[in-house]
């Protein structure tokens, strides 16, 4: 595929706040870091830690205010993007990124927040499985594939999509080949002892599990979707 000479160098970012699931940046993040002649930031709006929804602690590297313009910027997901949906700081952030940025990256319930931001209105989208069908509510085509790429935006399913993302999006700004050496590197050759990784495998009693664990989350970011989908009140 088509790819940007590695005489330039790219500046990518990814987005962190607390209560992401870590993986959703730190997957990306060990794939697109390898990409040659770039550098990585690590995004938020001050420069203290940022917890995820489990305790690991990340560091960002520059604020919100004071990042360049990026060539592709990652938003992760997790049960922090909730309260984020409204926040004008962040999803401002977000529409002024992607209106100069080579590539919008999406893992996961990220992609709810390109949705707040205007970024999925008559896009092909995907994200985690249990919240696939809040996506129309922001104006998306719902795909239940693994990696969509719809023009400058690329969305990716739950959490550990996110490595296959990025070595799309690696592809995508070097070449089929580097994206190839990354895999190579990482050693992403995955072969799970289960095949419980999508609804349609689980066993039905594991779907229903994670299910009901899920669902008040679910409710929580449908009913955020009406809102959207409704608009300011008059």
């Amino acid at each position: 595929m088509p790819a940007t000479t590695t005489e330039r160098q790219l500046t990518i970012g990814g987005l962190i706040f607390p209560g992401l699931d870590q993986c959703d940046f730190t997957g990306p993040f060990t794939a697109l870091s390898r990409v040659p002649n770039s550098r990585f930031l690590t995004l938020w709006k001050e420069l203290e830690p940022v917890t995820d929804l489990n305790g690991l602690r990340l560091l960002p590297d520059t604020t919100l205010r004071e990042a360049p313009q990026l060539d592709v910027l990652l938003v992760p997901g997790g049960k922090g993007q909730e309260g984020l949906m409204t926040d004008e700081v962040v999803i401002s952030f977000i529409r002024q990124q992607a209106a100069g940025a080579s590539y919008v990256f999406s893992v996961c319930t990220g992609a709810l927040l390109c949705g707040a931001a205007g970024l999925l209105q008559g896009r092909r989208a995907t994200t985690h499985w249990a919240a696939l069908d809040v996506l129309p509510y922001y104006g998306a085509t719902v795909s239940t594939e693994r990696v969509v790429v719809d023009g400058s935006l690329i969305t990716t399913g739950g959490i550990t999509a996110g490595i296959d993302g990025a070595l799309q999006v690696a592809a995508l700004l070097r070449g089929d080949t580097v994206a190839q050496e990354i895999q190579l590197d990482i050693a992403y050759d995955p072969h799970p002892i289960f095949s419980a990784g999508s609804p349609a495998t689980a066993p039905a009693e594991v779907l229903r599990a994670v299910q009901a664990r899920t669902q008040a989350l679910t409710d929580r970011r449908l009913a955020a979707g009406r809102i959207y989908q409704a608009g300011p009140a008059v």
